[in-house]
């Protein structure tokens, strides 16, 4: 029998243990200041789910954390409202404070559930974000952290489940938006099963003299040629900031 997951409450945290730091340029994320906090995964991620579609009304992010993807891609369509799932207590507490902090009440709303078994009352959805963990269970080291433990480590389904999902609620000519390992070769294979093709992978690394490290899929219901593209640096071999993500952190050219 697997043990229970542990939650947190933010009832029960003292005000310095949470951060209220800049996500956009008008808006501010609140997040744990040693728990699990957002990262370029997440801008990458938002990123690329504004460029796949030219005017989104409804937009969907699954295991939506503190709400980073979701809020960023919200940001570049202001007609556009945004649903987000999450079933981590924390990290849901802290979506709703920075949704209330930000006065966006109006345009997401913030469900606390299983992606896996939440209901949306038949709604559909023009563009689905998500970022699931990377590792199985006995992959790889447990944080003894539960929030950062649940970010990380498959404790409730994985990219298959991801995509399942986002099959139930993609619009015909919707767009599904997913980050994953770029060393881990489910990603396709969760899609092709979820009947969504991916019509393209931007891999990035995060260092010029490595790796890529993750992978963005974009994907729909169409079938359509998979274009992989050159990779993104995020670093150079010295370890400074690319041009390139420069302006992906500014989300210029979208």
């Amino acid at each position: 029998m697997s043990k229970p997951i542990l939650e947190l409450d933010i009832h029960t945290l003292k005000p310095d243990d949470i951060t209220c730091d800049q996500l956009t340029d008008t808006w501010a994320i609140h997040q744990l200041k040693r728990g699990h906090r957002f990262s370029a995964d997440d801008i990458f991620t938002a990123y690329f789910a504004a460029k796949s579609h030219p005017a989104p009304m409804h937009i969907l992010d699954l295991g939506a954390g503190i709400g980073t993807v979701g809020l960023l891609t919200l940001s570049r369509f202001p007609a556009a409202t945004l649903t987000m799932v999450e079933a981590q207590q924390i990290s849901h507490q802290l979506a709703k404070k920075t949704i209330q902090y930000n006065s966006i009440a109006d345009r997401v709303e913030a469900i606390h559930a299983d992606l896996r078994t939440v209901d949306l009352t038949q709604k559909t959805f023009d563009i689905i974000t998500g970022s699931p963990p990377y590792f199985p269970i006995h992959k790889a080291v447990m944080s003894p952290h539960p929030q950062r433990a649940a970010c990380r480590m498959e404790l409730r389904g994985s990219i298959v489940d991801y995509a399942q999902t986002a099959a139930r609620y993609l619009k015909e000519d919707g767009v599904f938006v997913v980050c994953f390992a770029a060393n881990d070769e489910r990603a396709i294979p969760a899609l092709e099963a979820a009947n969504l093709h991916c019509r393209l992978r931007q891999d990035v690394v995060f260092r010029a003299d490595l790796p890529p490290t993750i992978s963005i899929f974009v994907a729909q219901r169409q079938p359509t040629p998979c274009v992989h593209a050159a990779d993104i640096n995020i670093r150079d071999s010295a370890g400074q900031w690319t041009k390139t993500y420069d302006k992906i952190r500014k989300f210029d050219n979208i």
